[in-house]
Parts: structure tokens; sequence; C-alpha cells
């Protein structure tokens, strides 16, 4: 089954219901949480919550996203940037990052010569921390929203 951009979630839903049960408190109506869930499902035009939610999707929002302003370490240097480009991985656990340094990063260890880095690509967990780690113990990247 497949799903276009503009298919509400079952979270969407859940959270209109909610709202419809805050906008009826403030009238001085009591609705129940069930009532508000099915009449949200059928505005969105399904017979019942229950059909509602077997027909939609379990969608999470990604950490990341493309075009997001980004910041963190990489090779324990720090950085900023945009990601450019992100995969969800098979274990649903994991992202693959394409950053965009706004500044080039010298991923030498020492400075006797540069090694400078304008774009990397590197595995990130939902925190934004990679598995991969240095000689020191260290991940080699760690990312944070800008």
């Amino acid at each position: 089954m497949s799903f276009s951009l503009d298919t509400p979630s079952a979270q969407t839903l859940k959270a209109e219901a909610r709202d419809l049960r805050q906008q009826r408190a403030t009238l001085g109506e009591t609705l129940s949480h069930g009532a508000a869930l099915e009449q949200v499902a059928r505005a969105h035009g399904y017979r019942d919550w229950n059909t509602a939610r077997a027909a939609l999707p379990d969608r999470v929002v990604a950490p990341w996203q493309v075009g997001m302003r980004v910041k963190g370490l990489y090779l324990d240097q720090p950085f900023a940037g945009m990601l450019i480009g992100v995969q969800l991985l098979g274990n649903m656990q994991s992202y693959t990052v394409t950053i965009q340094f706004d500044t080039p990063v010298n991923v030498t260890p020492t400075f006797m010569f540069a090694a400078l880095r304008h774009r990397v690509v590197s595995t990130v967990d939902i925190h934004g921390i990679s598995s991969a780690t240095r000689g020191n113990g260290n991940p080699q990247m760690v990312l944070r929203r800008a």
C-alpha cells in the first residue's frame, strides 16, 4: 500500500481529536476521547475510528531532514553546515546523512598539514551519534540541530 505526502497519519488524527475535545470543553460541552476520534475519522471520510486506524500509516517525524541546519563534531572538530542528503536505513533506527560544511573541516589529527573536507557522509542514530568511533573512543560524528 502506498500513501501520498498529504495522507494524514494516525497521530495527526489523534491530535485533531484532542483539539476537538478542547474546543468543545471551552464551549462547556463534554466529549469523550472515543467520540472525538469517531467524529474526526468520519470527517476524513472513514466509516469509523477503527477503519481509519487500520488504513492510516504510522508515520513518525524524522529527526533529520534535508535542508536542516546542523552543527556538531566531526572527527572531534567543530562544524556547522546543512544536511543535503538523508536516507533512513533498514533498521529504522539509523540514518545516512550527507553534510555540506559552511567552512571546510580539517580532518587530520595534527596540524602539520591540512586535509580539508567540504562535505561528508556519515551514519548516525536518531540522536545524531555515529556508532563508528575514533581511536580515542569518541564517536566519529556528533550531530545536533543548529
